[in-house]
């Protein structure tokens, strides 16, 4: 029998006194598709760098078809023909599809090799289904496209074992099919695939085997993924039973927000067209649609960093006269931005002043100019034991926890304040099946206070879940908005794509 493709044996990691890994053990063949399940903190990201070379093992050995390798850079994974694709893509947005896939790739004679660049390209595309315009900048390109690109880019480097961390979080149903059919022609041709996820029935669908992490350890391993349910890995992945909150019926009170006729020019992404809309007090509204059909710049106008060139915006009544975050949090507007790491916390700071940064000027945190450190840091403690934010302390550098416990610490800054009108992006994107219950739930007892809550996101069944009605937006405007009585997958799916309209529900 011929030795496995990979082969992790007792991999141990600590951070200081956290210990992410402990003695794991991990083989993919060639041709299998392996699932890496776990919390938020279990220890797969941790473990994958090992694998990649960015942090290097406290013990253990990985082997390569039987041979033991010293992986110290991702020079070394790379020229040992393994590949990663991380949540947040690596690419150079200026430069073309050819550029990039180019860069320190050495040419003939000291010049790019543009010609042998377009062959490769072409001929991953014929293989794998993974097609690309060379000429493009990457700036111009959806983020399924991107995604598309970072699968391409390991592959032209000659990867031999593919990780995917969280691929389809960012990913249209369509670009999920796409992808799954390209990994399954990369399987057959011999590639070994990790696939990290938290959308268990992604993993059934697709994976072969699976294994499973929680607190740094391995809690089991699962044969045959199809014939295994949902919830019985997620008791794997959690130690427990896992059961969705129920949204139960709302008496919704008067508007809270209200924007009326709004327009956009200056923004990177699609502009809006004459988007008016409204949430209610006891009300969560779901915005709906294709990654990059405005959803970008609705909560930007929102949340006051972008100010529109036409229509009005009220909140609690009040019209909205200046458009910065620092106005519209002023009338009672709290904010969970898409991109957690960049715009949501500074991840280089002590995890307690990022959780404060936004109030920092306010007399619970500063006096006369002079920060308060106990009311910071008191503040910071009081949230971490409210929302279980796993993490060593307060003084944590922020970067240096999970996606989903960074999450936690967003909702506890905006939800600590009782903010009248929240709007979050992609609350869940990333974050495993607990911690997506446990913002299910923060999102339910607000809409019970009276907050009225704007959920923008791509996942349908989350959305149909947890929301009252939900607008779908196509091409900067909203197609529509429906009850959620009234909506299914498939009806919003065709207002998606522009094929279906829906009268705005009362």
């Amino acid at each position: 029998m011929p030795p496995p493709l990979i082969e992790m044996r007792g991999i141990t990691k600590s951070f200081g006194a956290v210990r992410a890994n402990e003695a794991i053990d991990l083989q993919v063949a060639p041709g299998e598709i392996l699932g890496l399940l776990g919390e938020n903190g279990a220890g797969k990201t941790t473990l994958m760098n090992v694998l990649f070379g960015a942090y290097a093992p406290d013990a253990g050995e990985i082997l390569i078809e039987g041979r033991p390798v010293t992986i110290n850079s991702s020079a070394d994974a790379l020229a040992a023909g393994i590949g990663m694709v991380h949540q947040h893509f690596h690419l150079a947005p200026r430069l073309s599809v050819l550029e990039n896939l180019l860069i320190g790739i050495p040419g003939k004679s000291g010049r790019i090799d543009r010609a042998g660049g377009l062959a490769r390209l072409g001929e991953i595309g014929r293989q794998h289904g993974l097609t690309l315009d060379p000429d493009l900048p990457v700036a111009a390109l959806s983020v399924g496209e991107q995604q598309r690109l970072e699968i391409v880019k390991a592959l032209f480097r000659g990867a031999r074992l593919l990780i995917l961390d969280e691929p389809t979080a960012v990913l249209a149903p369509s670009e999920i099919d796409g992808l799954f059919a390209a990994l399954r022609s990369m399987a057959a041709q011999g590639l070994g695939i990790i696939f990290i996820s938290h959308k268990l029935n992604e993993v059934r669908a697709l994976t072969h085997r699976c294994v499973v992490l929680r607190h740094g350890r391995v809690a089991g391993r699962v044969d045959t993924p199809a014939n295994t349910t949902s919830s019985e890995m997620a008791r794997l992945m959690c130690g427990h039973e896992i059961v969705p909150p129920a949204r139960g019926p709302s008496t919704p009170g008067a508007a809270v927000l209200t924007i009326e006729s709004i327009s956009t020019s200056r923004h990177s992404g699609m502009a809006l067209r004459d988007v008016s809309l409204f949430v209610r007090a006891g009300e969560i509204l779901g915005i709906a649609g294709v990654s990059g059909n405005g959803q970008r710049a609705l909560a930007e106008v929102i949340s006051g960093v972008l100010a529109p060139d036409a229509g009005r915006m009220t909140i609690a009544g009040k019209a909205v006269s200046q458009f910065s975050p620092r106005a519209v949090q002023a009338l009672g507007l709290g904010r969970i931005p898409e991109d957690r790491m960049t715009t949501g916390l500074v991840t280089n700071l002590p995890l307690a002043d990022s959780m404060v940064l936004p109030r920092i000027g306010t007399a619970a945190f500063s006096n006369k100019g002079l920060l308060r450190p106990d009311a910071i840091r008191a503040f910071a403690e009081a949230q971490i034991k409210a929302y279980d934010i796993r993490c060593p302390g307060p003084m944590t550098r922020a970067g240096a926890l999970s996606g989903g416990n960074l999450q936690k610490a967003l909702l506890a800054r905006e939800l600590a304040f009782d903010p009248k009108v929240l709007i979050v992006s992609q609350p869940t994107r990333g974050l495993d099946i607990g911690a997506a219950r446990f913002i299910h739930e923060k999102f339910l007892d607000m809409r019970a206070k009276g907050c009225g809550i704007i959920v923008i996101g791509e996942d349908l069944e989350e959305l149909l879940m947890l929301c009252d009605r939900i607008a779908v937006m196509y091409e900067g405007r909203i197609a529509g908005t429906l009850d959620s009585a009234d909506a299914t997958i498939a009806r919003l799916g065709l207002m998606m794509t522009g094929a279906g309209q829906a009268e705005e529900a009362a």
